[in-house]
């Protein structure tokens, strides 16, 4: 009985995670969006663009988590902390890299910007996507039941983001700016990344 304890105190803990992880990945849409719409523009063609490219990576990057996270012999949680690490690296150089590539394709055509503009957001969001498999992989292989483990922690990633747009809009954005709102991502990312190593290799987490 001992042990029960133990799982619900590390449910809890990493619904603060994952509550951390959405809000870092909803500030980084709206900085990478403003940042790309300032190099491609505003327009219906622009917006289209860039917002497929966001879900298109999140989508595949759902399915390669879901793919990769099948295999019980696979340290979910160890996983997980080392994409949120690597979200939270990419973050720390997106800004500049953002505008390196705008600077080189400004003369392309319509379709050569929409392929770039895929290719410049697809590893982030790839990462991005593949967290929410990963985890709830993590917690089924902990509690055994897979529809309140990916229900609960879609909620508290929704909330995490949701709690995230308006802290962008109404203090992070005015006061930091889009380099010091990546900085903030980027920060909440290596703290989430850190703490789900720190739990996998104490010991906590279940052997891979």
């Amino acid at each position: 009985m001992a042990g029960a304890p133990d799982a619900r105190a590390e449910a809890r803990g990493l619904s603060v995670v994952f509550l951390l992880s959405g809000f870092a990945a909803l500030l980084y849409q709206i900085v990478w969006q403003r940042s790309l719409f300032a190099i491609y523009g505003i327009n219906v063609e622009a917006v289209t663009v860039v917002v497929t490219a966001f879900m298109a990576g999140l989508g595949i990057g759902s399915l390669a988590g879901g793919v990769v996270s099948k295999d019980p012999r696979r340290p979910a949680l160890l996983l997980f902390g080392g994409v949120e690490i690597a979200i939270g690296v990419f973050g720390l150089f997106s800004l500049p890299l953002f505008r390196w590539v705008g600077a080189r394709t400004l003369q392309l055509s319509f379709g050569g910007t929409a392929v770039v503009t895929f290719l410049v957001v697809l590893l982030p969001t790839l990462l991005m996507g593949s967290t929410l498999p990963l985890l709830t992989a993590h917690l089924v292989r902990r509690s055994g039941n897979v529809g309140r483990s990916l229900g609960w922690l879609y909620c508290v990633n929704t909330l995490g983001s949701a709690f995230a747009s308006l802290a962008a809009v109404l203090v992070l954005m005015g006061a930091l700016g889009q380099r010091g709102v990546v900085l903030v991502a980027a920060a909440l990312n290596m703290t989430v990344g850190a703490g789900a190593l720190a739990l996998h290799f104490t010991g906590r987490a279940p052997a891979p």
